[in-house]
């Protein structure tokens, strides 16, 4: 063991209250030899969610929703963590088994790795655009060390030391992973893709909420890499042949 508690679990939550007690129980079947404690911040939840958190003896911190912003709130749970390494998941993910943990962190520990994340699969409700992003995004294949400069905080795992160094930029409307990886990076830091450290992310929005997100992610982006210009014409062709893509994949 490295210390009492050697990783802290920070978890985001509004309204989750679906998927929440499938990720605490499947968090506390984990078959890992670290011990951790679980953090959730909340930022306004309406439902069950605090009570499940409750039940699991979570240790429960606070936002308001006009203070939110992703890097706020993980900087809020981070914060608070007192684990040597920081993993971080969402509400409405859930291990794929119970090595999930141990995967995870292993890169961390052994590999020289500062920020690491892992795999996402689609849940039985994903639309099949996001399946197919899943796909190419996170491949069955492990990249540790990997030279582009991306993360995504659904599933990752950051050294205390290193969050402390930077800290998630609580301005950007998101994408406060990527920008993480590029500061990191930029600096001689390595990151790292987990591939056997696998969660499913269960995530169906409405066309409205997928498309607010896009929204904050492009204004995001901009803020991370200004010398980069897309153009609306850019982006509409991207959006069809996105749309192609998924009736190809249907034919076949």
């Amino acid at each position: 063991m490295l210390n009492n508690t050697d990783v802290s679990i920070v978890i985001r939550t509004l309204n989750e209250e679906k998927y929440l007690h499938q990720l605490l129980s499947s968090i506390n079947n984990q078959d890992t030899k670290y011990n951790f404690e679980i953090i959730l911040v909340d930022s306004g939840s309406k439902d069950g969610t605090l009570n499940i958190a409750k039940k699991f003896k979570c240790n429960i911190y606070h936002i308001q929703k006009k203070d939110f912003s992703f890097g706020r709130s993980l900087n809020l749970g981070c914060k608070n963590c007192i684990g040597k390494f920081i993993v971080i998941i969402s509400g409405h993910c859930v291990p794929f088994n119970n090595l999930w943990l141990e995967k995870l962190i292993k890169p961390l520990n052994n590999s020289n790795m500062e920020y690491v994340y892992g795999r996402q699969i689609p849940g039985e409700s994903s639309f099949l655009s996001e399946a197919r992003i899943f796909a190419k995004y996170y491949p069955k294949k492990s990249n540790i060390p990997q030279k582009v400069c991306f993360s995504n905080n659904a599933n990752s795992a950051i050294k205390k030391e290193i969050w402390e160094k930077y800290k998630f930029d609580e301005e950007l409307t998101g994408l406060e992973d990527i920008d993480m990886a590029k500061k990191i990076q930029n600096e001689g830091g390595k990151i790292g893709y987990v591939a056997d450290s696998i969660v499913y992310h269960y995530h169906r929005e409405t066309w409205r909420q997928i498309s607010r997100r896009f929204e904050r992610e492009a204004i995001a982006y901009k803020e991370i890499y200004p010398n980069i210009n897309i153009k609306i014409t850019d982006s509409i062709r991207y959006f069809f042949a996105a749309i192609l893509g998924d009736i190809k994949h249907i034919k076949t």
